[in-house]
Formats: C-alpha cells, structure tokens, sequence
C-alpha cells in the first residue's frame, strides 16, 4: 500500500515545506475532491485486502459518513454540479481518518510476517 514518498525529506527542512506549501495547497484544490464533499481518504482504492479490514475497523460513525459523502459526491457527479461552498470539505476537516488503521494493518501484517519467519535452532 505504501510507496515511497518525498514528504519526510520537504517537512525536515524548514525552507523547502515553506517553498512547497503554496504549490501543494493549489495541488489540492485543483483536484477537486473537496468541491464535492470527499476527503483525502475517501479516494483510497478498498479493493486491498488492507482496506477493507480499515474500513471494517471503522468506528461506526466514522463508516456511515464516508458512505454519505461517497454517495453524496457520485450524486454530484451524475448530475453535473458541484457542491454549495457552505457543504464542500474545508481544509482542517479534510483530516486522515483511514490512513492511520491502513498503517497499523500493514505494521500488524509486517510483524507476523517477521514472526512467521522465525528459525529457531537448537543449541
């Protein structure tokens, strides 16, 4: 699920997260997710294995907003028109709410992997 990414290297030097903000800012907005309502997190792919075990883990609420608004936005799509600017996704509520458990999962499936893997030898 992970891939490799710059973002470590951009937020450890201060002068670069400075010249990128901007440019990721509009990068964001020109995506257009949030004109009709999603998060960052509602555009992840649930046909892993991975996800769907996040999506189970969902705290309840967590799972029938993400159905809304995926539901909401199809809906928006289909009929060609975005959002009310009061009703689209602002930028402090687009918050990572499935990323988080994806991590654990993977941490999870990287330790029993390890585990698995185990040799044991007599001495």
């Amino acid at each position: 699920m992970s891939a490799p990414s710059l973002a470590p290297y951009i937020l450890k030097r201060p002068w670069l997260k400075r010249w990128m903000l901007p440019l990721a800012n509009w990068y964001v907005d020109a995506a257009g997710y949030r004109r009709l309502g999603l998060r960052h997190d509602d555009l992840i792919p649930e046909e892993n294995d991975t996800v769907q075990l996040a999506l189970k883990r969902l705290p309840p609420k967590e799972a029938y907003d993400r159905v809304f608004r995926l539901r909401r936005a199809f809906q928006c799509s289909i009929s060609h028109q975005l959002l009310p600017e009061a009703e689209r996704t602002k930028p402090e509520e687009d918050v990572a709410y499935l990323s988080p458990i994806i991590a654990e999962i993977e941490a999870e499936n990287k330790e029993r992997a390890d585990l698995d893997s185990v040799a044991i030898r007599r001495a």
